[in-house]
């Protein structure tokens, strides 16, 4: 059985007992960590997700924290005397897959899902009331019908109100 996960922006095919280096996770030696973002499982029949494979996850063990050779990256423009030296060393995380198969992302994972999706609801509730009692308006409209739907709300502007005044009328009410 192998899977393919995604982790550090790249995707890595994994079966069990691979060992292989991965962008720098935050996880001390010997830590277990669970890649929850599965892209496909495969073995006798492949289960490809869209754009993850809800309830499967692939467990792992970190072996080493480390950093890479260095690059080295050099610039020059000929006959111009310009010369730019620099280079790093990209930090990495050795994992060993220990197991592939099903199960549920870890805990420190779900709180933070469901208090995201608590706050865009309480932010959501009011504008939404809003938005029902307000007919759409926008900029693109004339000036006569912006008029008209500034009458209707029960808003008294003068005829001679620019667009924008009668828009910001609008939206303040």
């Amino acid at each position: 059985m192998y899977a393919i996960i995604k982790t550090g922006g790249k995707q890595y095919r994994v079966q069990q007992g691979d060992e292989f280096k991965v962008e720098k996770l935050d996880a001390k030696v010997g830590e277990k960590v669970v890649f929850d973002e599965v892209v496909a499982v495969g073995g006798d029949k492949l289960i490809v997700g869209t754009p993850f494979v809800n309830g499967y996850v692939v467990n792992a063990e970190v072996l080493e924290q480390g950093k890479g050779d260095k690059v080295v990256i050099y610039k020059y423009k000929a006959k111009k005397d310009y010369r730019r030296k620099n280079g790093h060393r990209q930090p990495f995380t050795l994992v060993k897959i220990t197991g592939i198969g099903e199960g549920k992302a870890p805990k420190a994972s779900a709180p933070k899902k469901e208090t995201a999706e608590k706050k865009p609801e309480k932010k959501d509730a009011a504008p939404k009331a809003e938005k029902k009692a307000a007919p759409k308006v926008s900029a693109s409209m004339k000036k006569d019908e912006l008029l008209a739907v500034a009458k209707d709300m029960g808003i008294k502007l003068d005829s001679k109100a620019t667009k924008a005044d009668i828009l910001a009328a609008i939206e303040a009410k």
